[in-house]
């Protein structure tokens, strides 16, 4: 219990301190560019017009709501993130008292390879996060939509969570709560298997006679790469839990009304925005993109 507790503790402190990163980037991956492209130079001093980066654009909205304002949505976060803490070391917890009985006098961890042990530790691992982000994921749209209302300065979602929570029944009933899940939950799972296969294979053969140190870099490594790879889902994800709410920012001119997860898939890829918001820094702008801001500008 004591345990769970300091997790939830360094969870929360680590949660307000990403919030206002995850604040900025969940504005870019819905396409708001309030700020006009800058003349800079890239990795290579090639100049090239670029678009506000992370501490630029945090600029713009302490400008607007003040430095609380970077923290919008911070509670509801703080909520999913405790909650989530709980539920996913009781579901780790609940699966080792099942399996202690079974392991004493027996042989079976000497028996089992150790592709064996990693397959079943990643088959828990992604059966206790799943757990926790079906349940904690209504207090994460409730947080996505608090943060976009940045974009048209509406108040719909300051009422608290409860006032949030009816919100969100009353004009999409029970399913409104799970927008956006199912790539969430699909993002999650192949970037848990993806990270700890490949880093199994790294350690195994790459690295089979390396030290301990250099093993433990690789499962850093691979899920920096896992996570890469699948971010894509993420972005589908937070796009489709805003997507067609009543907010400007999950409407056009930012995003039609997607049919599903999927529809909004295709037509981000065929936008070429799939990637839409991975970095903040050095953001090149695309050749013939238009943005919000200019049509803003020139209409």
């Amino acid at each position: 219990m004591a345990d769970t507790a300091s997790q939830v503790l360094l969870g929360s402190g680590l949660t307000v301190l990403s919030h206002p990163l995850m604040y900025v980037k969940l504005l870019v991956q819905v396409g708001h560019e309030p700020l006009p492209p800058t003349l800079g130079r890239n990795l290579f001093g090639r100049q090239v017009n670029q678009l506000p980066g992370l501490f630029a654009y945090a600029k713009h909205i302490i400008r607007i709501d003040g430095k609380i304002g970077l923290f919008k949505g911070l509670a509801p976060r703080l909520c999913a993130g405790a909650v989530g803490t709980v539920v996913h070391s009781k579901v780790l917890q609940h699966y080792q008292e099942l399996e202690q009985p079974e392991e004493i006098g027996s042989e079976l961890k000497e028996s089992a390879t150790s592709l064996d042990r990693v397959i079943k530790e990643t088959t828990r691992e992604m059966i206790a996060r799943s757990a926790a982000t079906l349940i904690t994921h209504p207090f994460h749209v409730i947080t996505l939509r608090c943060m976009v209302q940045f974009i048209g300065r509406e108040t719909k979602y300051n009422g608290g969570g409860f006032g949030s929570i009816v919100t969100i029944y009353k004009e999409e009933g029970f399913l409104g709560f799970f927008a956006g899940l199912i790539p969430r939950l699909v993002g999650d799972v192949l970037s848990l298997w993806l990270c700890n296969m490949v880093a199994y294979l790294i350690n195994t053969y790459a690295l089979e006679n390396g030290v301990g140190e250099m093993k433990s870099y690789s499962q850093a490594v691979t899920g920096f790469v896992a996570s890469m790879l699948t971010y894509p889902f993420l972005l589908v994800s937070n796009l489709m839990a805003v997507n067609n709410c009543g907010l400007a920012g999950g409407c056009l001119p930012y995003a039609p009304a997607y049919t599903s997860w999927i529809d909004c898939w295709r037509q981000l890829s065929s936008e070429g925005n799939i990637n839409r918001g991975n970095s903040l820094f050095f953001r090149k702008v695309p050749a013939g993109k238009t943005y919000i801001w200019e049509q803003k500008r020139f209409c």
